[in-house]
């Protein structure tokens, strides 16, 4: 799989990587020295728990969907707010509002640095 060349491709790439099923190729989309937030009030870090994460939400058997509602991007920085859900046969199996930081790569690719994916919440607790 190609790594997306703009920063607002970012999510349809990483609906994309998650409906393979396949956790290297999720994981090609992250840096994994960055920040993955796979649950409200659970942030990790590095690759081993970035594996973790990533093989957690795709035990949840389903079709990934991602909208972008806006990417805002600042010469090799952007930020972006989603709004994603893992559906299977018309059943939301879960869904939320997320905000994600992403980072141009020397190779001009995009790849996601900070992943909170409920961080758009309304009734997050801090």
């Amino acid at each position: 799989m190609n790594l997306p060349t703009k920063a607002q491709d970012v999510h349809a790439s990483l609906a994309n990587a998650f409906n393979t099923g396949n956790a290297d190729i999720v994981m090609s989309m992250y840096d994994v020295t960055g920040i993955i937030v796979p649950e409200p009030g659970t942030s990790v870090s590095g690759k081993e728990k970035f594996e973790e994460a990533v093989k957690s939400i795709l035990s949840i058997k389903g079709k990934m969907e991602i909208k972008t509602v806006y990417c805002l991007q600042t010469e090799n920085i952007a930020v972006g707010r989603s709004e994603w859900s893992i559906t299977d046969n018309g059943e939301v199996k879960i869904s939320a509002k997320g905000i994600e930081v992403m980072k141009q790569q020397a190779d001009g690719s995009w790849k996601i640095i900070i992943d909170h994916a409920f961080g758009a919440e309304a009734d997050l607790i801090p």
